[in-house]
């Protein structure tokens, strides 16, 4: 018997850099791998437009944001957005990305010094702010970002 079947695997990695200069020499104190996360209803719906030609905004580097934000509330199917109810921020695309290397793609943002200066609990991927669909939703504590610092964040998808 044959299973046809679409596997897919998710990993958030997260640097941070100490300050500008740190950033600019590639220079990270800190280097977190978070594995997993959960797609959410309104990513899978546009992700089969999408595919099958039915449109809609794709998640590419013109449109595409890493979103942060402190709510450490569970991932549900149904979400349409991080959950925090202040501090959360969605930032473009870094130039070049997403990327895609065989079957890996690579989203990535960078939070600068003034960027997100809070508890970061939970990381998605939308497709703009005009249409603001999440692709996914991971919810893990990995610390406070100070005023100063820099942090980049990378959503990398494996597809099998």
């Amino acid at each position: 018997m044959l299973n046809d079947r679409l596997n897919y695997k998710t990993k958030w990695v997260i640097r941070k850099y100490a300050d500008d200069a740190a950033f600019a020499a590639s220079e990270a104190y800190d280097e977190s791998v978070i594995d997993g996360n959960l797609l959410l209803n309104e990513g899978i719906t546009r992700l089969q437009n999408l595919l099958t030609g039915g449109g809609g905004t794709s998640y590419a580097n013109s449109n595409a944001r890493i979103g942060v934000g402190d709510s450490a509330t569970s991932a549900v199917a149904t979400q349409t957005d991080l959950q925090a109810a202040t501090n959360k921020l969605y930032k473009a695309m870094a130039a070049t990305y997403p990327q895609i290397a065989g079957q890996v793609t690579t989203w990535r943002s960078v939070f600068g010094s003034a960027d997100a200066n809070w508890a970061w609990n939970e990381f998605t991927v939308d497709n703009g702010a005009a249409a603001a669909e999440n692709l996914n939703r991971k919810v893990s504590a990995q610390g406070t970002k100070a005023s100063g610092q820099t942090w980049t964040v990378d959503l990398q998808i494996t597809w099998s």
